[in-house]
């Protein structure tokens, strides 16, 4: 385990997943790259360059993609891992992570969230702030859980989807490879084409 950490992306998603770092107090040192160069200093932590410098850091630091967008940060973390990069899982420390979890490298648990036992989640996911994944789910990678998202037991929710903020999923549903459910929707039938969904229950749009 190297003891510093790189963190690519200063804006929003990137701050948040720096405030779980500095309090993990695993890191003797946590810097970013940003390719906005006006940005010397996010969260009073040095930007020491941009995204294509990440090769001269990649021996010296773990990295982190700290990107929203699941494509782009799929993007990235694929090209991390082609290269040997050593990728952490970050979870925040007033996180609940149940008996039996699995979190897959370059996943990011937010405060508050609540993971139950025997759930599995994949590569690069965002578990955002104040989401609840019950018993036995089965997040594939790269998926972003918005804050305040609450999945019942035994829920599978496919590559690349976005669940938006206050959605709900009852139990025993699958949702496909990339979907996006929007905000407050409420899922209760499987859904098995890509695509955007929304209401009370959803309908795709």
């Amino acid at each position: 385990m190297k003891n510093k950490l790189l963190i690519i992306g200063a804006s929003g998603h990137g701050k948040v997943v720096a405030d779980i770092a500095l309090k993990m107090n695993r890191w003797q040192s946590i810097a970013f790259l940003d390719d906005n160069k006006g940005i010397e200093k996010s969260m009073g932590l040095e930007v020491i360059g941009t995204s294509d410098d990440v090769f001269t850091h990649i021996d010296e630091y773990e990295i982190f993609v700290g990107i929203g967008n699941n494509t782009t940060r799929q993007r990235i973390y694929e090209m991390l891992e082609t290269f040997g990069a050593s990728i952490p899982v970050l979870i925040h420390p007033n996180a609940i992570i149940g008996s039996l979890v699995d979190i897959g490298i370059g996943t990011a648990v937010m405060a508050g969230a609540i993971v139950n036992c025997c759930s599995k989640i994949g590569r690069g996911c965002i578990i955002n702030t104040g989401s609840t994944i019950d018993h036995d789910n089965c997040i594939e990678d790269f998926v972003h859980i918005s804050p305040g998202v609450h999945l019942a037991g035994t829920v599978k929710v496919g590559l690349g989807s976005w669940l938006g903020i206050g959605s709900v999923v009852s139990n025993n549903i699958t949702i496909t490879n990339g979907c996006k459910v929007g905000a407050g929707s409420v899922v209760v039938k499987d859904i098995t084409e890509p695509g955007v969904y929304v209401g009370v229950p959803v309908r795709r749009v």
